[in-house]
């Protein structure tokens, strides 16, 4: 286990962008935004068959831990998921996978990629990240750096220098988003897209972070030791992640250190940032139209229609985003997709719950679907998986199939029954029922 590779996925984040589909409670990098798995999903697939590779491990937040496991689940995927207690941006989320990692292989070398990029071509992908690796084994800190194909503004530039051994190249510059004109400039003198996906020995990381930045590296290194670990899952302890800086791992290290590396990366790469990008990323109609769900599009041109819910119809429109949800619908010129930011912003402002959360929420192998509501009653329909269980509220039950096993009674298909109290129930298959809220 030397020279043992740690792929780590870093799972935060919101992707606002994509509202309505993407939100706090259920973030794109769950959604099949393209295909039929999501690009958490298609990130452990790249990686679960890399040579010399070990465990997966997983950075989340609390909140995203079932969703983690379930998706990992359905592609047969072992996992080791470390715990956030609070999100402090990229580099105590980083360096804290690195010290779990050198705690169990002092050489580990840790392959950090995002869960919500896109990559079409996994053999180039595995090509390059064994190029990184075999360079971050020479105490080099490795980003990958994506040949642009356009002149894009919503990414990061690295200016390459000189050629490296191992097939890497120096670094001469980061330089943030740049305006139209500028990325036309930085295209044509040969920059790279900044992928944000990194290759490093996990000690090489710690002993810079030392360096630049020590309260990230000890707090991290304390919130390992001090965590608490509950089968595959590892809780950062609290008080110890606080102590550090929220900081991203460029600003905090690889601005900053004489050891970064780019490795030049041919892949086909998004970071699926907003509605353009997954529409450039699908496979398109011959009149440029994408269309996923209930969808009908007529005498239409570059469109993307997708909904998780209602019909949706177009006619006679061109260069449009349609996507609605159940309780939610975004219309938008193709070229307006970074706006939606700015919708979402206005809807936090204005106290609105549609900005963060889905009306449909699942969680514990429940999904729990508001019917409608009045001044005295609120209806929901609740689907339960098989084996689910929960505590069932004061209110009053209609099992509609399946059923509901409580510790002294089951509630059969077509039972009706008013709860004078919480009452814990099991499915012992597949059940809906309706739950009525008396207020």
């Amino acid at each position: 286990m030397v020279d043992a590779i740690y792929p780590v996925i870093l799972c935060g984040g919101s992707g606002t962008r994509l509202w309505p589909s993407s939100r706090s409670d259920r973030p794109k990098q769950f959604l099949k935004l393209i295909g039929d798995r999501s690009s958490f999903q298609e990130t452990i697939l790249r990686v679960m068959d890399l040579p010399g590779a070990h465990e997966i491990v997983v950075v989340t937040g609390r909140h995203m831990a079932e969703l983690v496991e379930r998706q990992a689940r359905e592609i047969g995927a072992n996992l080791v998921v470390i715990i956030e207690p609070e999100a402090r941006d990229s580099a105590p989320a980083i360096a804290a996978a690195a010290a779990y990692v050198r705690a169990k292989t002092p050489d580990g070398v840790v392959l950090m990629l995002a869960a919500d990029h896109h990559i079409a071509e996994v053999d180039v992908f595995r090509e390059a990240a064994l190029t990184a690796v075999s360079a971050a084994r020479t105490g080099l800190i490795v980003t990958f750096g994506v040949q642009p194909t356009n002149p894009a503004t919503g990414f990061g530039y690295i200016k390459p220098g000189e050629a490296l051994p191992s097939g890497v190249k120096s670094i001469d510059a980061f330089v943030e988003k740049p305006d139209l004109e500028t990325a036309k400039r930085y295209l044509a003198e040969g920059y790279y897209w900044n992928s944000g996906n990194f290759a490093f020995a996990a000690k090489t990381l710690l002993e810079e972070l030392d360096t630049y930045e020590p309260a990230i590296s000890n707090g991290a290194i304390d919130a390992v030791e001090k965590g608490s670990r509950d089968g595959i899952t590892l809780h950062l302890d609290a008080g110890a992640f606080a102590t550090t800086t929220k900081k991203s791992l460029d600003y905090a290290v690889m601005e900053r250190t004489d050891k970064a590396a780019v490795a030049p990366a041919a892949f086909t790469w998004s970071d699926l940032g907003a509605w353009d990008a997954i529409w450039e990323a699908s496979i398109r109609d011959l009149s440029g139209n994408t269309a996923t769900g209930d969808v009908h599009l007529i005498n239409t041109r570059g469109v993307l229609a997708r909904s998780n819910g209602p019909f949706v119809g177009a006619i006679g429109v061109e260069d449009l985003l349609i996507v609605a949800e159940s309780d939610a619908v975004l219309v938008c010129r193709r070229d307006d997709a970074q706006a939606v930011k700015t919708l979402v912003d206005v809807l936090k402002a204005s106290g609105r719950d549609i900005a963060h959360r889905h009306a449909i929420a699942f969680s514990g192998g429940i999904e729990r679907q508001p019917v409608t509501r009045s001044a005295k009653a609120e209806v929901s329909l609740w689907r339960f998986e098989a084996g689910a269980m929960t505590s069932l509220p004061v209110s009053s039950i209609q099992v509609l199939d399946g059923a509901l096993e409580a510790e002294t009674e089951t509630y059969a298909q077509g039972a009706r029954a008013d709860l004078h109290s919480p009452v814990m129930v099991r499915a012992g298959e597949a059940s809906t029922a309706l739950v009525t809220v008396w207020r």
